[in-house]
């Protein structure tokens, strides 16, 4: 896969941009509890970066049919590399305020709403049919190294050069991102961008999830897990500063487990040493990752918990290799950006969870929180099982 020029640079620019994002997730969440205090401050930053996702994600996926895909992944990377230089610029200064990283991570989060509908769509046209599941499944791989990568290196900069430091890098790199996404050679066919249609496109998209049984597990498997599941690491800086009481260190490790076992269960799938069930897959690992939040949220050892996320992690990467690689060979090609977009909305279903476990740790506290949505999330899943995955076509 890495002797294919294409594939190459749009696997380095998801590295790069998985990395950061989670990188300055972590830094603004222990920035703000430092400030604050509150749990729930440090929800709604998740949420101001997630938020566009659910707005405007399904008009990402026409878009995405209609304009240059190059072009757009150039912008992403561009828009995300301004963001966080002027972030860091202001915190150099110390005019560094809550609302300036609110502002910041919403812009941000504007440019990732392409990332499923552009650059992982890419990545599907990029290699030949045989090899899209093994493409996708290394590039979840290196998802997962991002978000441990990214957090550790964002907690170590933090306590070194603090947030100037984590925003600085950021930015740096971004443009390398965008510099690599430059010299792509990629062509596409497109087709007229019509403001009048994009109504009648949304309604294709839909009409194919709901007639499609696999596109509509994956749908409603992402609300569950982005709404109930991942909001949980909106909640690590106040879980480990305040639960478990260690350093903004580790707290990073903490926040990298989930991916660390994500890591390791990608490099098992990627070599075929693993086997996901077409059928099964996405939702077995929903299951496994659920069921890890509930023992993390239970358990007063720091240890035992970095120790269960990893486990966890083997179903987060079992969720997101299936959750593309599903989308990719059920939906036409003419359909497929619009189907990757209505993924991108479930994705952005997340600041709904984030708040509402935000509003739970206020109210309770950060283990209680997890713990309440990961049962919520257990029975959605136990529904979805019943009613789509295991009933006959």
């Amino acid at each position: 896969l890495l002797r294919n020029p294409t594939y190459l640079r749009l696997w380095l620019a998801g590295a790069v941009g998985n990395g950061m994002r989670w990188l300055e997730l972590l830094v603004v969440g222990i920035f703000t509890y430092d400030l604050t205090h509150s749990s729930f401050l440090v929800a709604v930053m998740t949420v101001a970066r997630t938020l566009p996702m659910l707005l405007l994600g399904a008009f990402a996926g026409v878009v995405g049919e209609a304009v240059n895909r190059k072009v757009l992944l150039v912008v992403q990377m561009l828009v995300m590399a301004a963001t966080a230089a002027v972030l860091g610029a202001l915190a150099v200064t110390g005019w560094i305020r809550v609302w300036h990283l609110a502002l910041g991570g919403a812009v941000a989060g504007l440019a990732w709403t392409n990332e499923l509908s552009v650059r992982r769509r890419m990545i599907g046209e990029s290699v030949m049919p045989e090899q899209v599941g093994p493409a996708i499944a290394f590039d979840t791989l290196t998802a997962s190294v991002a978000r441990v990568i990214g957090p550790l290196l964002g907690g170590a900069l933090f306590e070194i050069l603090g947030l100037a430091g984590a925003y600085l890098l950021s930015a740096a790199l971004y443009l390398g991102a965008g510099a690599l996404a430059c010299s792509l050679d990629f062509r596409q066919e497109r087709r007229r961008l019509s403001i009048a249609r994009i109504p009648a496109d949304l309604a294709e998209g839909l009409a194919l999830a709901r007639a499609n049984r696999a596109v509509l597990a994956v749908i409603a498997i992402s609300i569950i897990a982005n709404s109930c599941g991942f909001p949980y690491s909106a909640l690590v800086a106040p879980l480990g500063l305040h639960e478990f009481a260690v350093s903004p260190l580790l707290v990073g490790l903490l926040a990298s487990a989930e991916p660390t076992g994500a890591t390791l269960a990608g490099i098992a799938f990627s070599a075929g040493w693993l086997r996901l069930d077409r059928r099964y897959g996405m939702i077995r690992g929903s299951f496994l990752f659920f069921s890890a939040l509930i023992v993390l949220a239970l358990t007063p050892w720091y240890g035992l918990a970095v120790g269960i996320m990893v486990i966890g992690g083997f179903g987060t990467a079992a969720f997101s290799i299936m959750q593309t690689t599903l989308i990719l060979t059920e939906a036409p090609a003419a359909l497929r950006s619009r189907v990757m977009g209505l993924v991108t909305v479930c994705i952005g279903t997340g600041p709904l969870g984030v708040l509402a476990i935000g509003a739970l740790a206020a109210w309770l506290s950060p283990a209680r929180a997890i713990l309440i949505m990961a049962v919520l999330g257990l029975a959605g899943l136990v529904l979805i099982l019943t009613r789509l995955v295991a009933r006959p076509a």
